[in-house]
């Protein structure tokens, strides 16, 4: 664990808060992180990452995707005693960059728990790069709480 978090460390002091980066390269960042939790909570984290052959080369701002995620794993395991996994999707949605985040959440405790500074300061990243509001979407719906990320791409 003392490897993994000193190559995330590694990692985030490398990057420039501006700048973008291959969905690749952030995925593999991302798994670094997710390595981490497991290793605090064992057998009861479980995580899905795929992302299309399209997607994969596409850019993002950089350690865009660490916060929601973060935001997932508390929000997911910290009232449970159970098993969750969960889901980062990503795919080329023509000139656009189509990020999921999928995390089982108990609408009883959630609210009182966050702060909601994670999602905010993404979508105010995303508004001071992009000057659009619509590219953060979440919504709860079963017991499982959706973010959805859209990347505009200049090509």
């Amino acid at each position: 664990m003392v490897q993994q978090l000193s190559d995330f460390l590694r990692g985030t002091l490398k990057k420039d808060d501006q700048q973008l980066v291959p969905l690749e390269e952030e995925f593999r960042h991302l798994e670094l992180y997710l390595e981490i939790e497991k290793v605090r909570f064992g057998h009861r984290l479980n995580t899905i990452m795929h992302m299309d052959a399209k997607g994969a080369q596409m850019l993002l701002p950089s350690l865009l995707l660490q916060p929601i995620v973060e935001n997932a794993v508390k929000f997911g395991l910290y009232d449970t005693i159970g098993e969750i996994t969960i889901s980062i999707l990503a795919r080329a949605d023509g000139k656009v960059l189509r990020i999921e985040i999928q995390n089982p959440y108990d609408p009883g405790t959630s609210r009182a728990k966050g702060t909601g500074f994670g999602l905010s300061s993404v979508k105010r990243r995303l508004y001071l790069l992009y000057a659009r509001h619509d590219l953060l979407e979440t919504r709860a719906e079963d017991n499982i709480f959706t973010t959805i990320l859209k990347i505009p791409q200049a090509i």
